[in-house]
Parts: structure tokens; sequence; C-alpha cells
């Protein structure tokens, strides 16, 4: 076929027409790419280049807004009303096309993190790994030992962009080991199947993993951003999973494959020094007076209280904290995190004690995911029926655990999972941070409270409660009747900036839930027992115990995930996996609901489920399973190919 212009805009689709402004050129502007090779620092500065389109996800996607979460039944975005132009409104109201989808057409103008534009920005990327893997075997490097690492860190940067592009777009993509020109012809380019992309992945992991000079944990901050070789066996345990998923797997069995690529991901990162965090450092400030993690009145007995309060500020002390970068730290559970930590308490948590916003408000689907403790002899365990959580489609009615006997639906928030505890505020939690407004007297709970100090607090969100109770129209309140605690530090507040920690991208937690939900599938039970129970033993949660088999044990596996994975973006992504290509998300993301809560006379109260604004939300169609690939990009790849890459439905 004759090269045409087509051929040009197909690689400007796919974004690989250009690498960076600073090495196209020198300051003088006579420096050509050619130029780069010859010099050992401007090698270095090209493996730069490759990282650019890294995202920051977390809180900062456009509009400081934690989307994954928000999109899915995870959470509700207490911004729906005032900014009902970004990504989780327009999910909520179905407004999407694939020439404008809120998942990745956010301009530059709005952006303020760099969580956008996933076609163009990862293709970009991959150019730029091709280019780089094509010319650092003759390019003039000082030392082999750096040779020898920087193409490793491009095979498994080229890796991260793929794996992120079958997340996002949930299909195939073209498989390009060498970089494009526009005078190529691009007629015969195919696009390969979900599962062939992930094996593009793993060997290009693999080919990360036998380089002897990539370390497997950074240590240093200088090289913080850069990745370690333990990123490669967390990308083949995640893409892996994914593949064998009904969404992904093309009617194929891959389980035993998927487990089989999880035990070697398990065993060599253990094997290389990863471990659960699993001790609380900073003591007195996530465990005393002030802390306000939780509460004695929330257990029924004082020793679950003492059992459980170190467990609790542990989890909240690790998500506050950033990987610090060293030989022995503290943190060996995490393999990867961004860059850039999130907002602060003005933008994601209790409103009230900033006068901006809430953010991301975790759903009652979401709360009634974690587990009670045993109390006494009385048996604990999953809330609700995992084989049919709800008997009626608007989740008001939940089908409860018959066998659960420590759950009081007139106590909800009582004996509950120490998870629940760190993550989440609910009514009834209490917060000491400084505290701008009085209390007026219908805050039974607070009146008289000092404005503009600091002091605790109690979080009551029922009806009425002027400051923290639920509320459809005001940002700084809850929409659900409940704000996310998770990732924040317990004394943030206006007159004490603490920030957020980086976000731990990859963790060895998911490791070992994605190991196990393999095994399980696999009919390996034990050896997902095992797994899911580290997880819940670090914890003081009780073992799944043995007779848990078949369904039933990849159901609470998959509840695990939840509890383990709140608000990590993981559940967005396993929603949709867990579907079969025909189905869809009707029965999770259709109605996310709250929990409404009246205060009574004699300051006891009354719980009643229902529904968030009285609406379904309408990003639950078949269609909504896979996000579109761009149109004007598929109406290239048509015109140069012949075919139609996209997904279904859009």
């Amino acid at each position: 076929m004759k090269k045409s212009y087509l051929s040009w805009l197909f690689i400007t689709a796919l974004g690989l027409s250009s690498c960076s402004d600073v090495l196209n050129q020198a300051p003088d502007g006579k420096m050509s790419l050619d130029d780069v090779w010859t010099d050992n620092d401007k090698v270095g500065a090209y493996l730069n280049t490759c990282y650019k389109n890294f995202m920051d996800k977390n809180d900062r996607y456009f509009f400081w807004d934690r989307v994954p979460a928000n999109i899915c039944d995870e959470a509700w975005d207490g911004d729906d009303n005032d900014v009902n132009w970004a990504t989780p409104a327009l999910y909520y109201a179905g407004k999407a096309t694939a020439s404008s989808h809120p998942f990745w057409n956010v301009s530059a103008s709005q952006l303020g993190a760099n969580n956008s534009n996933h076609w163009a920005a990862y293709f970009e990327s991959i150019h730029d790994c091709n280019y780089f893997l094509e010319h650092i075997d003759a390019a003039t490097v000082k030392s082999e030992s750096d040779r020898s690492r920087w193409k490793a860190e491009a095979h498994l940067l080229r890796a991260y962009y793929y794996s992120e592009l079958l997340k996002v777009f949930g299909t195939g993509m073209p498989l390009m080991e060498k970089p494009y020109n526009y005078t190529d012809d691009f007629s015969g380019v195919k696009k390969a199947s979900y599962k062939e992309t992930v094996d593009f992945i793993i060997k290009d992991c693999d080919e990360a993993l036998k380089c002897a000079d990539l370390p497997w944990r950074i240590t240093t901050g200088s090289e913080s951003g850069r990745l370690p070789k333990a990123l490669a066996y967390a990308l083949k345990s995640r893409m892996s999973l994914y593949a064998a998923s009904p969404l992904y797997c093309d009617d194929q069995n891959y389980w035993q494959w998927a487990y089989e690529q999880n035990k070697e991901a398990y065993e060599g990162l253990i094997a290389n020094g990863y471990k659960l965090y699993n001790k609380l450092y900073d003591v007195p400030t996530f465990t005393d007076g002030t802390s306000d993690l939780t509460n004695e009145k929330f257990y029924t007995n004082k020793a679950d209280y003492d059992k459980y309060l170190n467990v609790i500020g542990m989890i909240a002390e690790y998500f506050w904290n950033s990987a610090e970068y060293s030989d022995d730290p503290k943190d060996k559970e995490t393999i990867f995190q961004t860059r850039n930590g999130g907002g602060n308490c003005a933008v994601e948590g209790v409103g009230a004690y900033s006068g901006y916003k809430c953010g991301t408000c975790p759903s009652q689907e979401m709360v009634d995911c974690f587990e009670t403790i045993p109390v006494d002899d009385k048996q604990g365990g999953n809330i609700l029926d995992l084989n049919k959580p709800y008997n009626d489609e608007k989740h008001e009615n939940p089908n409860f655990n018959t066998s659960n006997k420590t759950y009081d639906k007139a106590n909800p928030y009582m004996n509950r999972d120490p998870r629940f505890y760190a993550d989440i505020y609910f009514n009834g939690s209490r917060r000491y941070c400084y505290w701008p407004f009085a209390e007026t007297t219908e805050c039974y709970e607070n009146y008289p409270g000092t404005q503009n100090i600091r002091r605790h607090r109690w979080i009551m969100t029922y009806e009425n409660e002027p400051f923290t109770g639920i509320s459809s129209i005001s940002r700084t309140r809850t929409r659900t009747g409940y704000y996310i605690r998770k990732f924040s530090h317990p004394h943030d507040g206006l007159d004490w900036g603490a920030g957020r920690a980086c976000f731990k991208e990859f963790r060895l937690s998911e490791v070992i839930l994605n190991y196990a939900e393999a095994a399980a599938h696999a009919g390996h039970e034990d050896v997902a027992r095992t797994m899911v129970n580290l997880i819940r033993e670090r914890v003081k949660m009780p073992d799944i115990p043995s007779s848990t088999t078949g369904q039933e044990l990849i159901n609470r596996i998959i509840m695990e995930r939840r509890v383990e994975l709140a608000f990590e973006e993981a559940r967005y992504y396993d929603v949709r996996r867990l579907h079969k290509p025909d189905e869809d998300l009707s029965s999770t993301d259709k109605w996310v609901t709250a929990m409404h809560i009246t205060r009574n006379a004699d300051g006891s109260f009354t719980y009643k489920r229902g529904q968030v604004n009285g609406n379904p939300r309408l990003c639950y169609s078949n269609k909504w399973l896979k996000v579109p690939i761009p149109l004007n990009e598929v109406n290239r790849i048509l015109a140069i190919t012949g075919e139609n890459w996209q997904n279904p439905g859009w």
C-alpha cells in the first residue's frame, strides 16, 4: 500500500509523533536526536522522558477528586452539584460519547495533575521507550551497569504503559517493539487480543527481572519515582489476574496460568525482602487521646478495644506516610508509589473542618463490606449474604447474613473490622483538630463548642445536624452519611496542613490477594485460604476456615479485596473485570445508597438505608464496562487498516 497522509495521522493518533522538545534540540538549537546517543548524560535524560506520562492518581484527578472510587459502588462524589461538569457527575448523568468521554477528556487547563488523555499519553511514552531500546545498545554510556539498568527500566516502563492502557480501555492493543516513522506503512497493523497484550507485558517484565543491575527497591530519595525490579512481579501478578477474569478471557480458562504467574510473583517478592507492614511505629500520634481513631464505646468488650487500637493506628500510619527510600525501610510492603502526594483536609474528608469540600463520600455498599468481629461466644463475619447481598434493585433491603450474630441493626458501627475505623468517619466518630466554627444548639453532642481552636468533635451525620450531617446540596457535608478517613493524618486541619502521602500504586497486599483469587479459581483452595488469611491476620481478623470452599471462598476473597484495597482504584477495575462481556453494572453501580439517620429525642438513632438523591446513576449499561477509544483515533485506524477497533456500544 502506498504511504499516505493517513499514515501520519495514525502515528499522531497513537501519540508516536515526537519526543521531548528538550531533546529535539539543544539550547543553541543545533543538536539533533542522533547527537543524544553520543553523550552519556543525554542518554540518561532521554530515559527520563520515558517517565513523563506517569499519572499522579490518588485524589489528584480533576477537580481534586478520587475519580475511580467515586464512579463505582465504593463512593459518591460530594462535588456532584458544584462541579457538575467534572468526571463523576458526568458519569452519574450518563453523559459520555466516544468523542468526549469524561474519563479521559479533561483539558490541560482543567487538569491540575497529570491524570488524563490516556490513549495519546501512554502511546507517546511507548514510542519513547521503543526509541530508547532501539538505540541504547550502541549508545555512548560510561557504565555498562547503567546501560543494563536503563535498558531494563525501558522494558519495565513499556510494560507499565501497556498495562495502564489495558486497565483503562479494557481491550487488546497493537504490540509495538520498534518506533514507527511517519513514512511507515500502517495498513497491516493488527490489534492483539487482551491475553496477547498481557503476554507482551509479561515478556517485558521478564526482561527486567533478568537484569542484575536493576535494584529490587529504590533506596535513595534522588531516585524517587524510578521503577524497581519488584514492579515487574507486581505487573505480572495484576495483569495475569485481569486476563483470566470473565470480561477479558474470551471464554478461555487461564486460571492455572494466572495462578502460576502469581505464585512466582509472590515468592519472588518475599525472597527479595518484601513483607506486609505489620507494626505501628509512631504510637503516640496514632493511639493517644487526640488521635480519635476509635473509641471504646464501639466495642462491646474493653479487651477487643485494647486488641485493635494499635492495629487501627498501624493502618492509618501506613497510608498517611510516604514510603521512605532506604536500604532497610520500615515500610517493606510498598512496591511503587507515585511521585506526588495528594491534597489535604481542604479537598477530602470532613468538609466542616476546612469549609471547602468533603470530596469522596463512602457508600453504604462499601460500609457493608466491613465484617463484625466475634464477641464473646457469638459469631461475627460478613454483614450480608455474599451470594445475594440485597433483596431489591435499589439496595434498600439488605439480605443479612443469618450466621452473623454480632451485627446490630440499631447500632451498626459496633465491633467492626479495624480497617473500618481507620478508613471511614461515621455517625459517632470523633476527631481532634482545629474547628473554625462555634457549635449551635442543634449540635446536641457538641454544644457548646468554641470556634478557632483545637478540640474534640463528634462527627455526627444524622439529618439536620448543621455542620457534618447528611446533605443533598452542601459540598462540605456528606452525601452518604460517611466521610473518607483513609489517607489523612488524624490531626490535619486549617492550622496545620499535614498534606497527603504519595499514592502507593502497587503494594504486596494486592499481590497476595491476586494470588489468592487465582488460586481459588484454579482449584488450589488451601493456597487461596493461606494467602487471604495473611491479610486478615495482619489486622487480627479471624482466619477464613478450611470449610470455606468453592464460590463461597471466591466471594470471601473478593470481599477482602474490597476492604483491604478500599479507595485505592482497585474496585473500579475489579467490578468490571468480574462481569461477563454481555452483562452490565446494574447490580452494582446503578443504585448507590446512603445511611439516612434520624436523631431521636432520647439521643438514640434510627438508621434507614436509602438513595443518595433518588435517581439511579446512568453509567451502568453494558457499554460502561469499558471506556471507549477516542473516536478520532478509531476513525483514523479504520481508514488505514479497514478495521473498527472501538469497544462495544460506543
